[in-house]
């Protein structure tokens, strides 16, 4: 059956798209689970906890505490407190991080998805065993709690989290409740849940001067809420217990997701007229966050959460006696034995189990000893041994539990890895045909399902799915579909098989030089330094996906690849222009540019109105393409530190956006908005023209309303308004270009078959989306959208017609500069890189659809602009239906080898702790990457198609 390359490549990106889902289902773990449950009791009457969104550890315990937060640091240093440095486990977003807290469990980074809209917590959590005793609980904040229990509190005023525009109706919201709420009595746990200071960060960073006026209002609401406890306990209550903690941290870019110091550093403070009080400067400890969840489980006289991999912070009952801190020891240790016991076959094997079972015997012993009335110094020593080994026992259980963080579903990521796999040969093996001046590939479909082995394997992999899925200890995702659909994926599997069997034995059967040919020239494959450093430059990045600190630091190796590129391309101009002869270069000249609009190829070129038509200067600006493009990218590269380990390191976005600087910064975004105009207006109709300059316009304007630059003839204090009806002017004209864009095209495509008005249609829908990103994009990443599209044009214009590059090299570029444009937006592996804030401009509150979008869109802005204009760019070839069939290839091989290689290193690493903060949140950023391709050339398909169906 042969069927063009285009089709066959987005056949074989969307089953990718299939296997790499399939992977991530079975490689992020199934929560560790327990039956085990243990309550006790402590006296405490009340409990308050106060969770303030990213909250750095620094900004009460650093330097700047006693400013920010004056009297919660006094407490800490003189008061009856506890304080420690509580780490959070990536991914350090709000939903797992509240779970963490809750149940006392690690949650995966699968979490990070769920983190958008937030399911019911199901799992046995401290909420649910409080509600379960009959505890009566109040919660104002963060509406993630109430998705998460819905309806455990007996009062609750929801605030949603994700509209990061705003930090001060989000924190009084919370705030106007408390007088009334203080003064009662019917309630026995109060939660606050804070999100402004986490708004501050996201839209100004940690550094902002808008931190230290909402820590000092923290500050002031936590004497407000110490100050009303004091009272209560006066008044004969029972011993309160306050908690001031955060959910996750904030990094020097303001946001969070990864696993910087500053990320996982949360400050845990806790305040109690139960504990001892200080008489001077104490040395804050270091604990996990999840340590909260059995302490106040016990303080609380609750159960601990069944699944709870926390220790009891030993501290806080110190002054407890002897014989208490050691039943609470043992709780403890008992509930982490029995999940340990759960979670692992050879759970005896264990070191703290080992350990836990020696101590629960002398504990024996020792109580022995005191119901017999023995109070010698004998027995005071054997306590203390006894209260050693415990903690010695506990530490070690939890570290292993943490290790393990959950069980993966080997079978599922084994199958989704061999689709992955089965995929990549076949494209390599279909490469020769699909590559060809035919652009089509011949496979053996019907010839490989009705063969024998067809039906063998069949029969097969059913019976090894029978023997895997009734074998199995524990539940499979593929093991618990239907069968109809187990029965599709084995049929496929080995449909698969069959047909590389045949197209490796077609393969070898044909005589030397009887191939086809790359570009249809015959005589075998050429392989030019181009091509070469296409491959070598391809194959690289792959490998060096088997460092973490590569993949922390990937935008090193794409900045490397591009400024080679850059030479290799400069070597090609030179040969061109001073080696070749001039009848070569004639030939040259003949050609029609890029995208032919309707006022004539000669000003098709943007470079056009600048007397550029002749060949003398044409040969200049070739010659000055590359080396501009590397002055461009030496420039984009100090915009914004990325990557892991450096990306807290001055920039020169952060000098930008410093408010001495705010002129200059108006004035590279006004110059970068302007030659933006310059370079997409030219292939517009004249009302996109008018439309795409109005929106431009609109777009300083929305900056300007937002405080981050400012209009020459402003003057005034304050701004006019947030944005909101500046952003939304924008969109209406993004709208309006995208359907005279939409329109154009169909008519190209169904009606006329004007290869003039076709390429008018895709360019316009291309300056859509410029516009609609220069919107989302903050006022320094401005000159990254200008120089995006500065390249582009050069690139097209002197460079990818002029030296007769083929689609599949055209493509490969492409892929390459979308890559780092990627990282020079200041993107990286971390998903703390993750914007946010770009998913509310122009939105009043938090609707999901218009924010994932809009986020999704701003964080691959580069990747999806390259791709269009590579639809642009292949769409007005000659053969336009070749080169797309060419490009569609080239772009799902790009990425299946990577998606090969990586699910294969992520299996093989799987039981080593630091995959989880490097190489998970890659997974999910190539995930989103492979199924935007999918996209992209299933626009390119359904696009040639319909025009090649419509001809007569």
């Amino acid at each position: 059956m042969r069927i063009r390359s285009s089709v066959f490549a987005c056949f074989c990106l969307i089953l990718e798209v299939l296997g790499i889902a399939l992977f991530l289902r079975g490689f992020f773990p199934v929560p560790i689970k327990s039956s085990f449950s243990s309550k006790t009791i402590l006296p405490i009457s009340r409990v308050v906890i106060v969770l303030i969104d990213a909250l750095r550890e620094d900004f009460v315990f650093g330097p700047n505490g006693r400013k920010y937060m004056p009297y919660i640091r006094h407490l800490v240093e003189r008061g009856s407190t506890h304080s420690f440095v509580a780490k959070a486990r990536p991914p350090t977003v709000t939903m797992p991080r509240i779970k963490a807290l809750t149940t006392g469990s690690i949650p995966g980074f699968i979490d990070v998805v769920m983190n958008l809209n937030s399911p019911v917590l199901l799992e046995d959590n401290l909420i649910w065993q409080a509600k379960t005793a009959g505890k009566r609980m109040v919660f104002y904040g963060d509406d993630t709690w109430v998705k998460l229990f819905p309806k455990h509190f007996m009062e609750y005023d929801g605030t949603t989290s994700f509209f990061v525009s705003d930090y001060t109706e989000v924190d009084n919201n919370v705030t106007r409740h408390l007088d009334s709420t203080l003064k009662r009595d019917d309630w026995d746990i109060l939660i606050l849940h804070y999100l402004g200071l986490d708004h501050i960060g996201h839209i100004s960073g940690p550094h902002s001067s808008l931190i230290q006026p909402k820590l000092m209002e923290m500050d002031d609401i936590l004497k407000k809420i110490h100050g009303s406890l004091i009272l209560k306990e006066a008044e004969g209550a029972l011993p309160y217990l306050l908690v001031l903690c955060g959910d996750h941290g904030m990094s020097e870019t303001g946001s969070h997701g990864g696993s910087s110091e500053h990320e996982v550093n949360t400050p845990l403070v806790l305040i109690s007229p139960a504990f001892k009080k200080k008489g001077k400067y104490s040395h804050w400890l270091s604990l996990e966050q999840v340590d909260l969840t059995p302490t106040l489980a016990l303080g609380l006289g609750l159960p601990i959460s069944q699944n709870s991999v926390g220790r009891l912070i030993q501290p806080v009952v110190e002054e407890a006696s002897l014989r208490d801190q050691l039943r609470f020891l043992h709780l403890n240790g008992h509930q982490l034995s029995y999940l340990l016991k759960d979670s692992m076959p050879a759970y005896e094997k264990e070191e703290g189990y080992e350990q836990f079972r020696v101590a629960e015997k002398s504990h024996g012993n020792w109580v022995k000893l005191v119901v017999e009335g023995n109070t010698s110094e004998v027995l005071t020593n054997i306590g203390k041994k006894v209260f050693k080994q415990y903690l010695e026992a506990l530490r070690a259980m939890s570290a292993a539990l943490s290790k393990q963080l959950g069980k993966y579903d080997m079978y599922s990521m084994v199958v989704g890895m061999v689709l992955v796999f089965q995929l990549l040969l076949l494209l390599l093996l279909a490469m020769p045909e699909a590559l060809s001046s035919a652009s089509e590939v011949d496979l053996p479909v019907s010839s490989a399902l009705l063969s024998l082995p067809f039906y063998l394997l069949c029969l097969l992999l059913s019976s090894v799915h029978v023997l895997v899925c009734t074998s199995a200890e524990s539940s499979c995702y593929f093991c618990s579909l239907s069968w109809g659909l187990v029965f599709g994926a084995v049929a496929l599997s080995s449909a698969l098989l069959c047909i590389l069997v045949s197209m490796a034995a077609r393969r070898g059967a044909k005589p030397p030089g009887k191939s086809p040919s790359h570009g249809g020239v015959s005589g075998g494959w050429s392989l030019s330094e181009l091509d070469i450093l296409l491959l070598v430059g391809t194959a690289g990045h792959t490998l060096s996906l088997s460092a973490s600190s590569f993949v922390e630091e990937e935008h090193q190796v794409w900045y490397f690849l591009l400024n080679t590129l850059c030479l290799v391309v400069f070597q090609d101009v030179c040969r061109k222009y001073f080696r070749e002869r001039r009848a070569n270069i004639g030939s040259f000249e003949d050609e029609a540019y890029l995208l032919p609009s309707n006022e004539g190829d000669a000003l098709a070129s943007p470079l056009a109105d600048l007397g550029v038509t002749d060949a003398g200067s044409e040969k200049w600006l070739a010659l000055a393409t590359p080396p501009l493009t590397l002055a461009c990218c030496r420039l984009l590269r100090s915009l914004n530190q990325t990557g892991v380990q450096w990306a807290h390191l001055p920039d020169l976005g952060h000098w930008l956006n410093s408010l001495e600087h705010k002129m200059v910064l108006s004035l590279f975004a006004a110059l970068s908005l302007a030659l933006i105009y310059f370079l997409v207006q030219r292939r517009c109709s004249w009302v996109s023209k008018i439309a795409l300059a109005l929106g431009l316009l609109g777009v300083y304007s929305y900056r300007a309303a937002v405080g981050n630059v400012v209009f020459p003839w402003h003057h005034g204090g304050g701004n006019m308004s947030k944005g909101t009806v500046e952003a939304r002017f924008v969109y209406i004209f993004v709208l309006g270009i995208l359907f005279t864009g939409s329109k154009d095209l169909l008519r190209s495509q169904v009606i006329t078959a004007d290869a003039r008005l076709k390429s008018r249609g895709l360019w316009e829908i291309y300056s859509g989306v410029v516009l609609l990103v220069a919107l989302l994009f903050r006022a320094h990443n401005l000159p990254v959208l200008c120089c995006c599209l500065l390249v582009q044009t050069l690139m097209a214009q002197f460079i990818w017609k002029k030296l007769h590059y083929d689609a599949a090299q055209t493509t490969i570029m492409h892929y390459w500069f979308g890559q780092a444009f990627f990282y020079f937006q200041g993107n990286s592996n971390s998903i703390a890189t993750v914007d946010i804030s770009v998913g509310f401009v122009g939105l009043e509150s938090y609707v999901e659809a218009p924010a994932f979008f809009l986020t999704a869109l701003s964080t691959y802005a580069g990747p999806l602009l390259w791709a269009a204009h590579l639809v642009c760019y292949l769409s007005s070839e000659k053969r336009s239906s070749v080169a797309v069939g060419h490009g569609c290839y080239c772009l799902a091989l790009l990425r299946s080898v990577p998606a090969a290689a990586y699910v294969v290193l992520v299996t093989a690493l799987r039981y080593h702790l630091f995959i989880w903060s490097v190489f998970s949140p890659k997974l999910l950023y190539e995930s989103m990457h492979t199924l935007l391709t999918a996209a992209i050339c299933l626009f390119f398909t359904t696009m040639e198609q319909s025009r090649s169906s419509s001809r007569p």
